[in-house]
């Protein structure tokens, strides 16, 4: 079976994404970690993937955990494991291979379903090349990663935000800015569970509730890195 360890960013733990149990389904072994109090793999080599989550913080912030992070992103693009970040985790993976400069505070929150629309480079990348030509899924972020990088493959973006999903140069290395985890089983979950940060975000929490549903695209990108991280 696939392994893939689930980095823990938040200072408190996942028990609303429902991502390590889709990851699961999908065939991945998911073995989590909490980076935030400093925990990590003590052998990555035993995984064959990567996934870095969301969390409240800043990428730009002074956290000790943060720096560990940059380090070990560094470390496992350098010999080729693959890795995808969402949200905070493409922000920090942002930061850690293209500088911490690289992400920027915006004027205002995106939060809401949002249609993507799909970048050229798109159509032969391994993370989204099966999604279509559109995507849709939950984004919530007031921080954001500039596009303009040269080592950042933009491969989709939304009419409020320049950089949705990013592949890190020809690597199997990727940033989602928005939550492709988030469904419509554990939608109505999640978002009750975040009320109060949504609300002071601008959000309809109400309507978010009533319309939760999957992401369009969304659940086939994570079928896709699940499948990339597979040993050949």
């Amino acid at each position: 079976m696939t392994r893939i360890a689930y980095l823990e960013n938040g200072p408190t733990r996942d028990d609303a994404s429902g991502l390590p149990e889709r990851l699961s389904a999908l065939g991945g072994e998911v073995v989590r970690f909490w980076a935030f109090r400093d925990r990590f793999p003590p052998d990555p080599d035993e995984f064959d993937g990567f996934i870095l989550s969301g969390s409240p913080l800043s990428a730009y912030d002074a956290h000790d955990f943060i720096a560990r992070e940059h380090a070990f992103i560094c470390d496992m693009a350098a010999i080729g494991k693959p890795i995808l970040g969402l949200c905070f985790g493409s922000q920090i993976l942002s930061s850690a291979l293209c500088g911490r400069d690289q992400v920027f505070r915006r004027s205002r929150c995106e939060v809401g379903y949002t249609r993507l629309a799909l970048g050229s480079a798109a159509a032969t990348d391994d993370l989204v090349r099966g999604c279509g030509p559109e995507v849709e899924m939950f984004v919530w972020h007031n921080d954001e990663v500039r596009a303009d990088h040269p080592d950042m493959v933009i491969l989709a973006q939304s009419a409020e935000c320049p950089n949705h999903v990013w592949r890190f140069r020809d690597l199997p290395v990727w940033g989602i800015q928005g939550h492709p985890e988030v469904t419509a089983a554990n939608g109505g979950e999640w978002f009750g569970k975040s009320r109060a940060a949504l609300v002071k975000d601008g959000a309809d929490v109400d309507a978010l509730i009533a319309g939760a549903r999957d992401s369009i695209g969304g659940l086939e990108m994570l079928a896709a890195f699940v499948r990339r991280c597979r040993p050949s």
